[in-house]
């Protein structure tokens, strides 16, 4: 077995002196605020988070107060993070986690996946950070670094591969204290320094070892990687019509004709707004009359 203790003290060492504050990570923040920043941090940069996370936690300290708010509200409260249907699934979640669990966010990592909307990586998170258990967690920044660092290619496979599963668990601290720290290390590497289009390679602590970087930090040769686009997208038409749904009184309805003037394609509009329904989104109480689920 290979011995990772070097890299470790290095990664560690660094995130020790460069680490964000950030109120999620405070002593006193919990298992439910960590689940609250999991859940809003996914595809969604920590600057836009940080507001919206203060207003959520005053607002729900803990799961019993979201669960007893109408899951309409927690999509209001929401806001402009983007992919919405993270607060039915984050209400969800608060709703079993009451329900079954007295209202503390589980311990054990199969319950945590058991909850609602929260998938391995969710669970694995809130595992260690809120619970300091050994777990490798696999997000977007982990998977990035350790492409580079081990395999020597600049981007990850698009979906999660066996063989990156293998290297998270091989480089975890055998500790768990360590390991959970050493996850939240490699994540704050990936996202302030091995970041995915302008990486700092000379302020890496771990530049010397990368095999990547060895290499010569060769292009990269995988399938195209998507872009973010957005303007034009249903994703857009969705954020407009849920924007004036949010912007209507408490449970107040809202007229199709509202809906209508937000977008110019009634066949975008319409397979839109026919999607937020599916997805729970959005409730027709009347024909043509539209409001937030309650």
């Amino acid at each position: 077995m290979t011995d990772h203790t070097a890299l470790h003290r290095t990664v560690l060492g660094w995130y020790a002196a460069h680490a964000r504050e950030l109120p999620w990570r405070e002593p006193e923040a919990g298992p439910w605020a960590v689940m609250v920043s999991e859940f809003m941090l996914q595809q969604t940069p920590v600057k836009r988070v940080l507001p919206m996370y203060a207003q959520w936690m005053e607002r729900w300290p803990t799961p019993a107060a979201l669960a007893a708010a109408p899951s309409g509200e927690a999509v209001r409260a929401w806001g402009r993070l983007g992919y919405p249907r993270r607060a039915l699934r984050l209400h969800a979640a608060a709703t079993a986690i009451t329900e079954q669990h007295g209202g503390e966010v589980p311990t054990d990592h199969a319950e945590l996946l058991a909850l609602p909307g929260v998938g391995e990586y969710t669970a694995a998170a809130v595992a260690s950070f809120a619970h300091r258990q050994r777990h490798a967690v696999l997000d977007t920044n982990v998977r990035r670094v350790f492409a580079r660092l081990v395999d020597g290619n600049e981007y990850p496979p698009t979906a999660t591969t066996a063989a990156e599963r293998r290297t998270a668990n091989e480089l975890l601290p055998e500790q768990p204290e360590t390991a959970a720290t050493w996850a939240v290390a490699v994540m704050e590497l990936g996202a302030l320094v091995c970041t995915a289009r302008t990486p700092d390679c000379a302020h890496c602590p771990v530049a010397a070892d990368c095999a990547w970087r060895l290499a010569g930090s060769p292009a990269y040769q995988g399938p195209p990687r998507r872009g973010q686009s957005y303007e034009g997208t249903d994703r857009q038409v969705r954020g407009r019509l849920l924007a004036v749904l949010r912007a209507a009184d408490h449970h107040a309805d809202v007229p199709q004709a509202a809906l209508d003037a937000v977008w110019p394609d009634p066949v975008q509009r319409a397979r839109a707004l026919d999607g937020l329904v599916a997805d729970g989104l959005v409730q027709p109480v009347a024909p043509g009359v539209y409001r937030l689920p309650g």
